[in-house]
């Protein structure tokens, strides 16, 4: 084995895997565009098997990349798009259908359905809010819909997982089904204080338990890839989630420590530490990364629309033909056009859970034009990150804007106009790491740390350091009319709504 490192980030919109060496450099980069299925208004569904082969593409290209073979690989990491939900044949590994996404929302009704105890009882137990966004009525959905799939479940013929979990059964050539913990925290059937399957949620959903994962640390002996798929048997040491995963590669592992990452969505989370709070203003309570048995914990909120936004101007509406045309036209718009757009396409996430809630474009004068309306796009990502923050800072009890630094990643954090308006809006510094890699870099930290390649967090966050630091120039007037602008045109989505 070699002192090499391959991260593989399997997200929403493509499979990528990076090579990093033993300095945590990236060597080589492999990917591969994902398919995106609509079958009917509001569904969203992958192909399960393109989730597998894409990554598998992806892997072998970074090795080539990087001008290495599988043999200089010391140990895999994977992260992941959480929540998106798998089940497959345990004897042949086909999956029974596509793998429903992450934004699906064909199960509002189901969660609108729940009692208030209910409610409760999931909150209370797992952190989250009872959403379509999470597995638990996403697999309920599946085994009351697919022929046949509730009794062959019950006899232990099928598997379930999120995404990780299907990787690493499909790698392991099917010897290992396992999930790692910040992956098990999303799916609304885990106890995140006891950090178990919880028997009362499975009754809840009719999850037979015979379907579920073994749940491990996020550093841990995940199996080995069979020579047959990868080309080698290379040991699976580090897992998590995607934003579980970026938390960990921007270094936040002091409690009050918080990143942002701007991809498809939003995600937010800020360390808490060691013991889990419940939050009052609408956030999730998290795993943030289990290692050595120890548990730490985050609050997150989740935005569903960001990047995705970007790519409705450049797809649906034609307004621009590539991301980089937004930070000109967002500059040499007009500043004082009040147009607002609330990017609500899958409903709103937090603080506002509101699943039924859809996109609006407020406030369009007669000015209101082409680049108004990119400038509106990219100021609804900070306009939603700040609900996040005031949030946070009211469940957290200490405020997070002044002293505080939000660090960035993810697709929109190469937007310098995007950053700076992020940086006015919050009243704070924004930081962009020079490694922007921070959700497969987190997965490589991990993989590495469990093939000892890799010492503690105190070595690795001295590692850390910005590329670009982006300082509030927002005046507080402007500032505030903003976000009453923003307040009014989400009120204005939501249910009672004054009119």
């Amino acid at each position: 084995m070699g002192d090499y490192i391959l991260s593989l980030d399997q997200g929403t919109t493509s499979s990528r895997a990076l090579v990093f060496d033993k300095a945590l450099g990236v060597c080589g980069v492999g990917q591969t565009e994902l398919t995106q299925h609509y079958p009917h208004s509001g569904w969203v569904e992958h192909d399960a098997n393109d989730i597998f082969n894409h990554s598998l593409q992806a892997a072998k290209d970074a090795v080539d990349a990087a001008g290495l073979s599988m043999a200089d690989i010391a140990a895999v990491g994977i992260t992941n798009q959480r929540e998106t939900t798998v089940l497959w044949d345990r004897e042949t590994g086909e999956p029974l259908s596509r793998a429903i996404v992450w934004q699906d929302r064909r199960t509002s009704q189901r969660c609108r359905d729940l009692t208030v105890e209910q409610r409760e009882q999931i909150t209370l137990k797992t952190g989250l809010l009872p959403d379509p966004y999470f597995s638990a009525t996403k697999l309920e959905w599946l085994l009351s819909n697919m022929p046949g799939a509730r009794g062959r479940a019950e006899a232990g013929e099928l598997c379930f997982g999120t995404v990780d979990s299907w990787l690493m059964f499909k790698l392991t050539g099917g010897a290992r089904h396992v999930i790692d913990a910040t992956n098990a925290s999303r799916t609304m059937l885990y106890n995140i204080h006891r950090c178990e399957w919880d028997e009362n949620l499975l009754v809840l959903f009719d999850i037979p338990p015979s379907l579920l994962p073994e749940v491990k640390d996020c550093i841990d002996d995940f199996g080995v890839t069979a020579a047959s798929v990868l080309g080698a048997e290379l040991p699976i040491k580090g897992v998590a989630g995607d934003q579980h995963a970026a938390l960990i590669g921007q270094a936040c592992f002091t409690p009050g420590m918080m990143k942002s990452t701007y991809g498809t969505g939003c995600f937010a989370m800020l360390n808490i530490g060691e013991v889990p709070v419940r939050s009052e203003n609408n956030l999730l309570t998290t795993l943030a990364y289990r290692i050595n048995g120890r548990a730490t914990y985050a609050l997150e909120g989740s935005i569903f629309i960001a990047g995705a936004a970007v790519q409705w101007l450049r797809d649906e509406l034609k307004l621009i033909k590539n991301a980089g045309e937004c930070d000109e036209l967002a500059a040499h718009s007009n500043r004082d056009d009040p147009v607002v757009l609330v990017p609500a396409f899958a409903g709103l996430g937090a603080p506002y859970w509101q699943a039924d809630a859809r996109g609006a474009l407020m406030n369009m004068t007669r000015g209101t034009g082409r680049a108004e309306i990119v400038r509106a796009t990219l100021e609804s990502v900070g306009l939603q990150s700040l609900d996040l923050m005031r949030a946070m800072a009211a469940d957290w009890g200490k405020p997070l804007n002044g002293a505080a630094v939000l660090r960035v990643d993810g697709g929109m954090a190469r937007s310098d106009w995007t950053m700076q308006f992020l940086s006015d809006i919050l009243d704070c510094e924004v930081a962009r790491p020079a490694n922007t890699e921070t959700t497969a870099l987190g997965a490589a930290y991990l993989a590495g740390r469990g093939a000892g390649l890799y010492e503690g967090f105190e070595a690795y966050a001295a590692l850390w350091a910005a590329e670009r630091q982006f300082m509030p120039e927002m005046g507080a007037a402007e500032r505030t009319l903003k976000y009453q602008r923003w307040q009014e045109a989400v009120k204005s989505l939501l249910p009672h709504a004054s009119g």
